[in-house]
This record gives structure tokens, C-alpha cells and sequence, in this order.
């Protein structure tokens, strides 16, 4: 019977969210000791599975106020939080700086005034942009077209000088996440198509397809940042690793197409016109050959889990499953609040 008191502890910061719901029972099950910081936005029932777990400890607060007692007794930290998208990004631009920007590094140096040994950031494939259709490694030249990948490019730079020997900072460029989530998001492209699909025998695929991205089941970036956190500090250290499969590079019509292949009577509806410009193709070699990490989910078991989920009604997709539809809802019933209220009082 493993020790409590050996496990090692690891906060995790936006552990409320898509990939943190899911990385936070994977830690918790790989015998790590998890204390979880999030505003919980979308609700405190994503934790419901777990939260009796003594090797649990959940902080309800903010990165960009949080003090530093935080880390006490903390050994690593890996930083999930942020305005998770880029249109959602786009909402607010001096929320997204305050929050994906100033927030981040705020807290990145918290941690390192306090005693944190191993730092992870998740960044983003979406820093590379627009690109020529180029397999892209973590040294190609970054073309962002949006706020959120230009926000992740800043803290990139930032965290990588805090480094130092008491203070190990890797770097993980997520590909795009699909997979089912206790924060369940569908407004991802396998995601959403698996559920238009489902609902509506009817995928839609927008710029007429050819554009390439890469993916990743949500389990398996917990996989890779457990890799990061077993690494010598030799093998990560100032590191940015591509997190993904060079087999899970698609372009976006034939990920229709794939999906489609688990429906009856589904149709492609094919638009020409698109106002996403991101186009790219990455390389995951260096995650493989580096830390020998690949990829156990594949699209279709992402698929295969959705369509399952929605057949049995464990799933559903209110506003909360939009992020940019939710966040919208929050700003605007905060509104409404604000001007009903008198001395500071709704009641």
C-alpha cells in the first residue's frame, strides 16, 4: 500500500476546466497527491467523481490574486488557466491580457519565490498560426492570428527566463483537445461535429477543408505532462514540446470524413468561405524520440465515446459546452446584476 505522505504534489491551475477535469483524476490515480486551483466557472460538479479523495485538495480562487501560500509543500505546478480559446479570447482584450498574460506570469514567478521544483505551461499549437503546409517543429517561425496564440507566445518567452536550476520550466504546445470531459466542450472541431452528426445527421465543414490541424485526446495530454514531470531535468529544462501524433494531423475535410463513417445518413455541408484563418501541420517528433512518448487515443475513440455519452444521455450540450457562448452569458448576467443592485445589494 503506497504512503501518503511519500506522494508527490502537484497543483493544478484551471483544474475546473475541459483538460483539467480529466488530468486531475489522472494524477490522482498515477499516485500523486493533487491540490487544484480554479474560479470555477462552469461549476464545482466536475469534480463530483473525486472530490472525496483525501489525496485531493480544491482552492477556489484566482492566479491573478492568489498569495503565495499557495505552494506549501507543492512540488510541481502545471499551469492549465486561462481564457481557453481564441474566439473566446477575443471577447475581451484587456481581460485576455490580464488574465492569459499578466496572470500567468504572475503566478509563474509565485511559484518560483516559493520553492516550486518543476514549472508546465500549456501553450498552444495555435502559435504557429498560418502556415505553408510544412510539417512545423518547435523551432519554426510562430505566425499567430490571434489574441489567445499571441498571448501564450509572451508567457512562452517569460517563463523560459524565469528558469534556473531550482526552477525547471517546460513548455507543452497542445494540439487541438477532443474526448469526452467532465466540463464537457463542444465547441471543438471532432467534438462538435461528432454532435451535429448525432443531433443533426449534418456536419459542417467550414473554409472548404483543406486546412490542416492537429489533435489530441484530452488523456493523452495528461499522458504527455506526466512524462514532463518523470523527465530528468536534463531532458526538459527550457524545453517546448509539440504535444500530439504526426498520424493526427488532418486536414479538416477528411476529419469530416472520418467522422461521418460512425453515422447512418450524415451529410458534409462543405462552406468555402471562413473567417478561421489558422492553418497548419506540426511535428511531434521530438516528444516521441526525446521522452518516447505516443499517443493511446485515436480520433475515432474520441468519436466513438462522444456518440456513446449522447446515446446515453450522460452528455448534453447546454451553453456551458460553448465556451465563447457561456463566457458571453456570465458577462452579461453580471450586468444585469450590477444594475439591479443598490448600496451594493441585489437583495
Amino acid at each position: 500500500m503506497n504512503n501518503t505522505r511519500n506522494k508527490k504534489i502537484i497543483l493544478i491551475t484551471g483544474a475546473g476546466g475541459y483538460i483539467g477535469s480529466v488530468m486531475t483524476k489522472y494524477f490522482l490515480d498515477n499516485n500523486y497527491k493533487v491540490k487544484i486551483l480554479d474560479r470555477f466557472y462552469f461549476g464545482e460538479e466536475v469534480l463530483e467523481n473525486y472530490i472525496k479523495s483525501t489525496d485531493l485538495e480544491v482552492v477556489k480562487d484566482d492566479i491573478r490574486s492568489v498569495s503565495g501560500s499557495i505552494f506549501s509543500n507543492v512540488n510541481y505546478v502545471i499551469d492549465l488557466a486561462s481564457l481557453s480559446n481564441d474566439p473566446a479570447a477575443d471577447l475581451n482584450p484587456e481581460l485576455t491580457k490580464e488574465i492569459n498574460v499578466n496572470g500567468a506570469i504572475r503566478f509563474a514567478k509565485l511559484a518560483k519565490e516559493n520553492g516550486v521544483s518543476k514549472y508546465i505551461y500549456a501553450s498552444s499549437c495555435s502559435v504557429y498560426g498560418k502556415n505553408d503546409g510544412q510539417k512545423l517543429t518547435e523551432k519554426s517561425p510562430l505566425h499567430p492570428v490571434s489574441l489567445y496564440a499571441k498571448s501564450k507566445i509572451i508567457v512562452e518567452k517569460e517563463l523560459l527566463n524565469l528558469a534556473d536550476d531550482a526552477f525547471i520550466v517546460t513548455i507543452g504546445r497542445n494540439a487541438t483537445c477532443y474526448g469526452l470531459s467532465p466540463r464537457m466542450r463542444f465547441d471543438l472541431a471532432v467534438n462538435i461535429m461528432t454532435k451535429d452528426a448525432f443531433k443533426k445527421n449534418k456536419i459542417q465543414v467550414d473554409g472548404g477543408g483543406k486546412q490542416w490541424r492537429p489533435f489530441i485526446h484530452i488523456l493523452d495530454v495528461a499522458r504527455a505532462y506526466h512524462c514532463f514531470l518523470e523527465a530528468s531535468p536534463k531532458q526538459v529544462q527550457k524545453e517546448i514540446f509539440n504535444v500530439g501524433s504526426n498520424t493526427q494531423n488532418y486536414q479538416m475535410l477528411n476529419l469530416a470524413k472520418n467522422v461521418k463513417e460512425h453515422f447512418q445518413n450524415c451529410n458534409l455541408d462543405i462552406i468555402q468561405g471562413s473567417p478561421d484563418k489558422r492553418d497548419y501541420k506540426v511535428s511531434f517528433d521530438k516528444i516521441n524520440k526525446e521522452l518516447n512518448f505516443s499517443t493511446i487515443k485515436t480520433v475515432e475513440d474520441g468519436v466513438i465515446e462522444i456518440k456513446n455519452a449522447l446515446e446515453k444521455k450522460s452528455v448534453n450540450d447546454d451553453i456551458k459546452t460553448n465556451t465563447v457562448a457561456y463566457y458571453k452569458h456570465l458577462i452579461e448576467t453580471d450586468k444585469i446584476i450590477e444594475n439591479l443592485k443598490i448600496n451594493g445589494k441585489l437583495f
